[in-house]
């Protein structure tokens, strides 16, 4: 039995998964999130429900946050009564939400000032990997650190990256998150043309996935409905990733951009059309990223 405990502030469609898995590992998990159906979920998975998110940590071996937005981060950390205040000095601190460089910086140069390990580790794989415990790491941190966090990572990942300083893992996630935005429009594109010069989205998608066009969209995640049984596009674009959060992605994904003169024409237009997008009806914003399909044509329902 494992007696470590690990506080998991956070339990949306990505932080609800992962933290039942750590309970299934072995550890104590003090599971806090401000949604009552959200801790009924993670106590029936094995955790503890917290309705205090200081007092899930102020005993916690490790904390990790799964938040969704870099605003919410440092209000979490570093507000009155903020998590840094209470952590033991012997914790390591880890967020995995996805956030600018910048808050990641903040936090962990707060937390050393404080004498508090901390590493930032934003995650890829979606909700099938969070449930999976396959989801990839992206680290940023001491080495020392990074190795520490593998304790917990391990039982929620099966890739840990150390991408550099604390800081570059926000960066390769959002890196990663653009080129997955951009793949998925262009996915999305080639499947409505094929369908409307009539080609079944199923034959198409396996050409196109054994051929140069293949990508993870088309292999784990086709937006077409009836292409595959288990992703969001077969159930109506419900649950997996909010195009409200994929847009805030590519927004700091323009942002990282213009501080470092980096030129992302693609990933512009992507930020873009998933603007217009949401625009077009507000309801979108709560539908799966994939459902941009929609903008280029028709779909069955």
């Amino acid at each position: 039995m494992n007696n470590k405990t690990v506080a998991f502030i956070g339990l949306g469609n990505m932080g609800g998964p992962m933290a039942v898995n750590l309970a299934k590992a072995g550890f104590t998990v003090n599971a806090f999130d401000l949604s009552p159906a959200a801790l009924d979920a993670a106590k029936s998975g094995g955790c503890e429900p917290f309705t205090d998110s200081s007092a899930a940590a102020k005993s916690a071996d490790y904390v990790v946050t799964m938040l969704p937005n870099g605003q919410i981060v440092e209000a979490v950390y570093l507000g009155e009564n903020g998590l840094l205040s209470v952590v033991k000095p012997d914790a390591l601190v880890i967020d995995c939400s996805t956030v600018a460089p910048e808050n990641s910086k903040k936090v962990g140069e707060a937390a050393e000032a404080k004498g508090i390990a901390f590493i930032d580790a934003p995650v890829s794989g979606g909700t099938a990997a969070a449930g999976a415990g396959t989801l990839s790491f992206m680290c940023g941190g001491s080495s020392e650190n990074v190795e520490r966090a593998k304790a917990v990572l391990d039982v929620m990942g099966a890739n840990i990256f150390h991408a550099g300083a604390v800081g570059a893992g926000a960066v390769a996630k959002i890196c990663n998150n653009m080129l997955l935005a951009i793949h998925m429009i262009g996915t999305s594109e080639a499947i409505q043309m094929g369908v409307k010069n009539g080609l079944d989205p199923k034959v198409l998608s396996d050409i196109m996935l054994k051929s140069s066009g293949g990508n993870w969209s088309l292999e784990k995640y086709n937006p077409y409905p009836g292409v595959m049984e288990t992703v969001p596009a077969s159930r109506n674009y419900e649950g997996g990733f909010f195009v409200d959060l994929m847009l805030k992605d590519l927004n700091l994904a323009v942002d990282a951009a213009k501080a470092s003169s980096a030129t992302i024409p693609l990933g512009g237009l992507a930020r873009n059309l998933y603007s217009l997008f949401r625009e077009g009806d507000a309801a979108n914003g709560r539908k799966d990223f994939s459902s941009i399909v929609k903008m280029f044509g028709q779909i069955p329902e």
